[in-house]
């Protein structure tokens, strides 16, 4: 199966920032997307939901702010570094709000724990990204 580093190599353009920390930062967010979509509908799935609405909430801006990081950030030509930027940041303060959030949960909701550690991962990508960009 293909991979998004291999696709970024394929691009004709220069990338605007290292391959292995976009990439890096890409699969993170589609994936740390995925998780906290699936932690939402697992806390959805609890007996004790009510407790949870604010774990769903976070966990779904959460998903969508990785996913809009996630598709901004395969997109190479003519790149706005200051809106590239502001869409990290954001991703990195919902990674940590929704980690914060589910770590809170982890002891009770096995979902919540493996949630918390893919926004840690996102987290950490987000600022290595950060750090290297041109």
């Amino acid at each position: 199966m293909p991979t998004i580093s291999e696709m970024l190599s394929t691009h004709p353009g220069e990338l605007f920032a290292a391959k292995d920390a976009l990439s890096a930062c890409v699969e993170a967010c589609f994936e740390c997307a995925q998780i906290c979509t699936s932690c939402a509908d697992a806390c959805l799935a609890e007996e004790m939901v009510a407790e949870l609405r604010y774990c769903i909430r976070t966990d779904l801006d959460c998903a969508d702010i990785c996913n809009a990081t996630g598709r901004i950030l395969v997109r190479q030509t003519q790149p706005d570094m200051s809106m590239i930027r502001a869409q990290l940041e954001a991703c990195r303060a919902a990674c940590k709000a929704c980690g914060d959030e589910c770590e809170g949960h982890a002891d009770m909701h096995e979902h919540c724990k493996v949630c918390a550690q893919a926004c840690r991962q996102c987290e950490s990508a987000c600022e290595k990204l950060l750090s290297s960009l041109k």
